[in-house]
């Protein structure tokens, strides 16, 4: 094991740069940077989950961000934030598949949650960083249609 995800972002980028890769060395270093305003906020280091909770929310700002370009006729720059979205996933866990979302939220309603509120709560934690929210609110309300 390599140590932290932190020390991985920042032995990466110390890779990047001695590769003189332009675009993995951007994104690592904007990623650290947002990992350590996250860290001057709550007051204290991040720990793996915090880390990662930080390049979750970077996937999606690009993902979000190249929708927006691809919408407004961009499609190489909608590419580019993809293929940044892309790097920062190698450093989460592999993402998960609806299906196996689609089980975990039939778990947490046979649980006893009957509404969307209290299956998101049982259900994020498991997913977050792994599976879009959207598509999960949406396998939700299926569910519960059912139910």
């Amino acid at each position: 094991m390599r140590g932290s995800l932190n020390d991985t972002l920042r032995s990466d980028l110390a890779d990047a740069r001695r590769a003189r890769d332009r675009e993995r060395t951007l994104v690592l270093s904007t990623t650290l940077a947002e990992v350590r305003n996250r860290e001057i906020e709550v007051g204290s280091a991040l720990d793996d989950e915090g880390v990662r909770s930080v390049v979750a929310r970077a996937i999606k700002q690009r993902r979000d961000a190249a929708a927006q370009m691809k919408d407004g006729g961009r499609p190489e720059l909608a590419a580019k934030e993809l293929g940044q979205a892309k790097i920062l996933q190698a450093y989460l866990p592999p993402e998960l598949s609806a299906d196996e979302v689609r089980t975990w939220v039939r778990e947490i309603i046979q649980g006893g949650a009957g509404h969307m509120g209290a299956v998101m709560s049982g259900l994020m934690p498991r997913i977050r960083g792994r599976f879009d929210g959207g598509s999960a609110s949406r396998i939700v309300r299926e569910e519960l249609g059912r139910s």
